[in-house]
């Protein structure tokens, strides 16, 4: 099974391909955080990401998407443009016929390390003892994306 991890962002977007074999640890087969220009138009940094994730889609035979549910902390607008960017990818998986599971961040942690509430550190550290982490790999977006991933594996 081969899963699409997205933890969505328009500033940053972060996308990981983990796949899974019978009696096979789990293998990290693709990520990256794709980031949009800050000076462009909101429009402009959407279909950007849109176009990229669309090539990600077409090029990788993906079976599930997991994506982490949007978290409403205290920036509104920032909240409204990032369900615009869900959207987006919603609708490009559901284009592809891809079967979305949609995640909040309780569930993924719990799913990681046993403990909904556990502090980020703990998540990372979990992450890394059950798949390869490239060290290339720094951006929390695209480390989110990895652990979305591994976390909707576990649901199938």
């Amino acid at each position: 099974m081969k899963i699409l991890g997205i933890d969505p962002g328009y500033d940053r977007l972060g996308l990981a391909i983990v796949e899974k074999l019978p009696r096979q640890k789990e293998t990290l087969l693709y990520s990256v955080c794709l980031t949009t220009d800050k000076k462009e138009e909101f429009h402009q940094r959407l279909t950007s990401l849109g176009l990229e994730v669309e090539q990600i889609l077409t090029k990788w035979t993906i079976d599930k998407v997991a994506i982490e549910n949007l978290f409403i902390a205290t920036n509104q607008k920032t909240a409204m443009r990032v369900a615009e960017v869900r959207g987006m990818l919603l609708y490009l998986a559901g284009r592809k016929n891809i079967p979305i599971l949609e995640l909040t961040p309780l569930q993924i942690k719990k799913n990681i390390t046993g403990y909904g509430s556990a502090p980020k550190d703990q998540v990372m550290t979990m992450a890394k003892l059950l798949i390869d982490i490239p060290p290339r790999v720094k951006l929390d977006d695209e480390f989110d994306a990895i652990v979305i991933a591994l976390s909707g594996l576990v649901l199938k």
